[in-house]
């Protein structure tokens, strides 16, 4: 009887067909008082000329993880790197992808604005493209259709935890917060509903200072060092 060294020794992973695997990023922010994503021009075939998500091929000699090939195509497609990415799911299918059967390992993250740009030659440009934008053109592969799918997972982790705190500035006003919020639900949040939850949250420290708004002034609250994001049993109360 052969032993697993063996018959690991002799295993031909070429007698299986292979699918293209892939893994790509959705990454949420608001600017100029829009929901945008970030998004990349291909240079090459397929969909050549059309936005995309970023994203790529794993490499198996630089990569350790799926995650791993997120954070390195972002950062070689856009030059961005997000603090952090929550994967989202998997799309597959022989139909996403006009080369073969395909599977894609999606992430997604929502975070402050930043600049960006193409640093691979296979990208023509990358930019912040606004949401609604978006759905007035053809996209690569199936990428509306994950840009979906991310939005769904956003607008419920908005409605039961303080994610949107992640695309403000380091200091901020409760007015801004309920702003960013609103434009994410698309929806009016109720404000003695975002308040309280706020307060219960105990992420936030007052700064001490004031920002003018108008004719009055704001508090300036920042995140605690080192606190985790809290979630809630119940979701947000918007109108």
């Amino acid at each position: 009887m052969s032993t697993e060294t063996d018959y690991l020794q002799n295993y031909d992973a070429s007698r299986f067909p292979a699918p293209i695997v892939t893994v790509d990023s959705v990454l949420f922010t608001v600017h100029q008082e829009q929901l945008c994503v970030l998004m990349v021009k291909r240079a090459n075939h397929p969909f050549q000329g059309r936005w995309g998500l970023p994203g790529g091929f794993i490499d198996l000699q630089r990569d350790d993880s799926t995650g791993a090939t997120a954070q390195r195509k972002l950062m070689e497609k856009t030059g961005i790197a997000p603090p952090y990415l929550a994967q989202l799911a998997s799309f597959s299918g022989r139909e996403r992808d006009p080369r073969g059967w395909s599977l894609t390992t999606v992430y997604f993250a929502l975070i402050a604005h930043a600049d960006c740009q193409a640093h691979i030659a296979d990208v023509d440009d990358a930019a912040w493209l606004p949401l609604a934008t978006l759905r007035t053109q053809p996209l690569a592969f199936d990428h509306l259709t994950i840009i979906d799918a991310a939005l769904q997972r956003l607008r419920q982790k908005t409605a039961y935890s303080m994610l949107p705190v992640y695309c403000l500035p380091t200091e901020f006003t409760l007015s801004q917060l309920q702003e960013v919020m609103e434009i994410i639900l698309d929806r009016s949040v109720q404000r003695k509903s975002l308040m309280r939850r706020f307060e219960a949250a105990e992420m936030f420290e007052d700064t001490g200072k004031m920002m003018a708004t108008g004719a009055r002034k704001a508090r300036l609250y920042r995140k605690k060092a080192g606190v985790d994001m809290r979630n809630f049993s119940r979701n947000l109360m918007v109108e």
